[in-house]
């Protein structure tokens, strides 16, 4: 009898000691923003009354000659669907399409009317929506963390509401969704850009950390999108089965030419090619100040990836920009990516400010940046 209860015993310190498989595991995805929390809903004392329910209330037949229940019930079930319906839009025509280590959702539906949807499904994701610009079709997401990576001890797991804010993965995610008219009339292509940081110790006695850039996560993009098609009216399996299903080819080349410029070849029409190159912008770190399709011209200046916390915290600064030296400020220069239409495919060049192809350093390592997001 002691010889089993010893084994008992042995076998619950390991699973206390080990803190893992008997609690449930935590899902992959759970986002909560490094900002400040959202404030909660506060109603007002003049609103505060609760409304009647009004489920057992006599229909009213008046001019209508004696209700019947299955009338009524069918007259509440097309009310109810009225109101779903103001609430969220139920998008029936969603597909992923994808080109290299990129995907999209296609959306039978105008820009206009998918904004607060996606807005709505940001939020709801546990990030802050940072930036709105519905002119440029662009949003894009505070920094958060992802809490879903901390693991469950059994402090935590025990009393992890209250310390909670002890714990930290060291990491910290944005996202930007970008909003392009598509291919096909009324339709809207969405593209979902992911940027990432980690905490580092800057030296080998770990007193001091910065933050420093990650790379993008085209698989962490994808399951964004996925959950973005579930909240936009799709099945849970349909919307899986399609972003695996979406296969990538290599779909870019880089050059050299004899002069020493560099040139970048995207194996895509102009409208798709155009649409990719604005996603690789994003994911590497550019801001889109201007564009002009009619030219095919993007207009972008570099800005460091946590420069609008900086003011907050100054360990969340990195200095990203790869051609940059301490004492330069080449981080403030404009750069112009040019893209050529020669049909099935679209020559990327990236042009100084007088408008000539720079054959500098720096030019060429923007096209190697976006290379690897094209292939």
């Amino acid at each position: 009898m002691n010889h089993r209860f010893s084994r008992l015993t042995l076998a619950l310190l390991a699973i206390f000691t080990t803190g893992c498989t008997v609690f449930p595991e935590s899902p992959k995805i759970e986002y909560k923003s490094a900002s400040a929390k959202v404030p909660t809903l506060e109603v007002p004392p003049d609103l505060s009354q609760i409304a009647k329910d009004d489920r057992f209330a006599v229909p009213d037949a008046a001019g209508k000659g004696s209700a019947t229940f299955s009338s009524y019930t069918a007259d509440r079930s097309l009310s109810a669907q009225a109101q779903n319906s103001a609430v969220l839009p139920q998008v029936d025509k969603v597909r992923v399409e994808r080109s290299g280590n990129q995907r999209w959702l296609v959306v039978a539906l105008p820009a206009d009317q998918l904004w607060d949807t996606v807005k709505d499904f940001w939020q709801e994701t546990g990030f802050i929506v940072n930036i709105e610009r519905p002119d440029a079709g662009v949003m894009e997401t505070d920094w958060a963390e992802n809490r879903a990576k901390i693991g469950g001890d059994i402090i935590r797991n025990t009393i992890g509401k209250l310390l909670d804010s002890l714990y930290s993965t060291g990491e910290r995610d944005k996202f930007r969704t970008r909003f392009e008219q598509g291919a096909e009339p009324g339709t809207t292509d969405i593209f979902i850009s992911h940027r990432g940081m980690e905490e580092v110790f800057t030296s080998s006695a770990k007193e001091e950390t910065r933050w420093q850039p990650r790379p993008p996560d085209p698989e962490l993009e994808a399951e964004m999108l996925r959950r973005l098609m579930v909240r936009m009216g799709s099945e849970e399996k349909r919307a899986s089965a399609a972003v695996v299903a979406a296969k990538a080819e290599p779909r870019a080349k880089l050059l050299n030419a004899n002069d020493g410029s560099g040139t970048l070849e995207v194996l895509e029409r102009f409208d798709r090619a155009w649409r990719r190159v604005g996603l690789a912008l994003d994911r590497v770190g550019f801001t889109v100040e201007d564009r002009d399709r009619s030219k095919g011209l993007y207009f972008v200046r570099y800005v460091d990836p946590e420069a609008d916390s900086a003011k907050k915290d100054s360990n969340m600064m990195s200095k990203l920009a790869f051609w940059k030296k301490s004492d330069s400020t080449d981080a403030k220069v404009q750069y112009r990516i040019y893209l050529l239409d020669s049909g099935n495919r679209t020559v990327v060049q990236v042009l100084s400010s007088e408008g000539g192809v720079d054959k500098s350093e720096t030019s060429k390592k923007i096209l190697t940046l976006l290379y690897d997001q094209l292939q």
